[in-house]
């Protein structure tokens, strides 16, 4: 997957004819890595979800994971009846992706995929096998509701959709919960339950998709091999003089690191970079705070992977999103380092004299890693190549870098490791997106987005009215959804009202992401929560009330770049000017 874009590249340099058929191929890896993935996630129980089994009394608990790992299995189960149709249907048409591969060859991993999943359901759910015993009652359930109960039976879809909502509560993997709403409004529809896995490989052979998994692996090989290390002593060394200049460290290096995932930064860094904090006389809350608020931001810079998903799904153009949240995100970044340096002056933290040497050295022992993102920011909008053409260089280079310069990333050692961790969070990620787009279409089928602007015309007529709600909205879908999925179910239903309202779409697009960074941090359910507890070994408790005050501080950044459009679309005209 990284190699044939890269050759595809540097052909079209040198006018070569390139590999007949790359591109296809690459797209074709993204499905078996997204289900590889999600196999593994299955393995590890890491599919994500909402994590709100843990407020339950731990006597709860255990018939929590019963009851949704037999959810769990049901869904899959179906998906996987649903891929088997899906599959022999494009076997009997004799389709090809390349001579001599049969195009359903390709879309059995689907199948073994979510066949996999419903078993792993199954034998995860609990430790005893009476436990095992009830959650494989979840095996049969789509037997029961396919061929048993007559399409669309009073009260059934009621009382299943009921069910699935408290099976969510309970911990069922988010793709689990939007493949089931999916599945039961197909079928109370009367349209094939094939309806799913087709929207998810028609996802999957969106040619910018390929871009998800490879800016992810640039951002583990970087990781795993040291990066952060060296940066950090880079942003010391420049920031350190300054009166809370290590919570700008702080600040700057979590941004950098968010294309590689929030949990990623809250993980590797949390253990490096709060015991600095503490030491130079931050208060430890306030260091946990910092950090957990830092994971999430720079999602509005280039190479952010939701920002790429948002721009293909909402066909808004990337140079023009990027170039538009430059100011909103800067001051986002800006707003959370001035607290900084406010706990900084208040507590007397330490600073350190600047030594140009020290500086000139930390920027020449990092100058590879420093060269990554223009690299990134020159194949993406440099005109070289296509959006997977340079996530494809980026981990290219990444590996380069990391395992022949720098040295610290063993093959022998770490690269195994690397590519599971990354496949692992990848696969949940893609999983999730595919059965989202299964739900949205769903929702198109029935004419949602229609009704809702109907609604939305007749009881909200002031614009800024309708933008306070939007706001209050996406927060909560922040809180309670994943982004990817946030994506692509909620961007179907707002993008034609921001139209209705004269709202520009590079400032609906802004305003969208910057409300979702806010709801990692969003109490009950904000993933970045959950992390830093995991983390720092604190209660929810702890980590929810040293967060708060970043919180409302973002918050305010939110409303000020939802109410002064200039801060997005000054830039933009700017650019378009140039």
């Amino acid at each position: 997957m990284t190699v044939l874009p890269v050759i595809e590249m540097a052909a079209r340099q040198f006018r070569w004819s390139g590999i007949p058929g790359s591109a296809v191929v690459v797209q074709q890896l993204t499905l078996w890595i997204g289900m590889l993935g999600g196999m593994l996630a299955s393995r590890s129980d890491r599919l994500l979800g909402l994590s709100s089994s843990s407020f339950l009394p731990e006597s709860w608990r255990g018939p929590a994971k019963v009851l949704s790992g037999a959810a769990l299995a049901a869904v899959s189960t179906c998906l996987a009846w649903a891929s088997y149709v899906f599959v022999t249907s494009e076997r009997d048409s004799g389709a090809y992706l390349l001579p001599g591969v049969p195009k359903w060859t390709a879309l059995s991993i689907m199948l073994i995929g979510f066949a996999v999943i419903a078993l792993r359901a199954v034998s995860h759910s609990s430790k005893s096998w009476k436990g095992r015993a009830v959650a494989a009652l979840g095996l049969f359930i789509p037997a029961l509701i396919g061929f048993v109960i007559p399409v669309g039976t009073v009260g059934v879809l009621p009382l299943s959709l009921t069910a699935l909502l408290i099976v969510s509560v309970l911990g069922l993997p988010i793709f689990a919960v939007f493949g089931g709403l999916a599945l039961l409004l197909f079928w109370n529809a009367g349209t094939p339950a094939a309806s799913v896995p087709v929207e998810m490989y028609r996802l999957v052979a969106s040619p910018l998709l390929p871009s998800i998994p490879l800016f992810t692996l640039a951002g583990y090989f970087m990781v795993q091999g040291g990066a952060t290390v060296r940066l950090l002593r880079v942003f010391t060394a420049l920031f350190s003089w300054i009166p809370g200049g290590l919570a700008i460290a702080t600040v700057a290096i979590c941004t950098v690191f968010t294309f590689a995932g929030s949990g990623l930064t809250i993980l590797s860094l949390g253990g490096l970079l709060v015991p600095m904090l503490v030491k130079t006389r931050y208060p430890e809350n306030f260091s946990i705070g910092l950090l957990t608020s830092s994971g999430s931001l720079g999602l509005l810079f280039p190479t952010s992977i939701p920002a790429i998903l948002y721009c293909v799904y909402s066909r808004t153009p990337m140079p023009r999103l990027f170039t538009g949240a430059i100011l909103p995100e800067l001051l986002m970044v800006s707003c959370v380092a001035a607290v900084g340096i406010y706990m900084g002056l208040k507590y007397g933290a330490v600073r350190e004299r600047f030594v140009p040497r020290e500086a000139a050295a930390a920027i020449w022992k990092a100058k590879w890693e420093l060269a990554l993102p223009v690299i990134m920011v020159v194949g993406l909008f440099g005109g070289f190549g296509t959006l997977t053409e340079a996530a494809a260089l980026t981990a290219f280079c990444a590996f380069v870098v990391e395992v022949f310069i720098y040295r610290n990333l063993k093959l022998t050692r770490d690269y195994r490791e690397v590519f599971i961790e990354c496949a692992t969070i990848v696969g949940g990620i893609l999983l999730i997106m595919g059965v989202a787009l299964g739900f949205t279409n769903y929702l198109v089928y029935a004419e949602v987005p229609a009704k809702l602007i109907a609604w939305v015309q007749t009881h909200v007529e002031s614009k800024y009215l309708f933008l306070l709600l939007l706001n209050g909205a996406l927060l909560l879908v922040g809180a309670i959804m994943d982004i990817f999925a946030a994506i692509l179910v909620v961007v179907p239903l707002i993008q034609p009202l921001a139209a209705v309202y004269g709202i520009d779409p590079v400032q609906m697009g802004v305003i969208f992401i910057a409300n979702l960074e806010l709801g990692y941090l969003h109490p009950p359910v904000g993933i970045n929560l959950f992390l830093s507890a995991y983390r720092f070994k604190k209660p929810m408790g702890t980590i929810i009330w040293a967060t708060l005050p970043f919180l409302f501080i973002l918050m305010g950044t939110v409303l000020l770049i939802t109410y002064v459009p200039w801060l997005t679309t000054a830039p933009l005209h700017w650019w378009l000017d140039k």
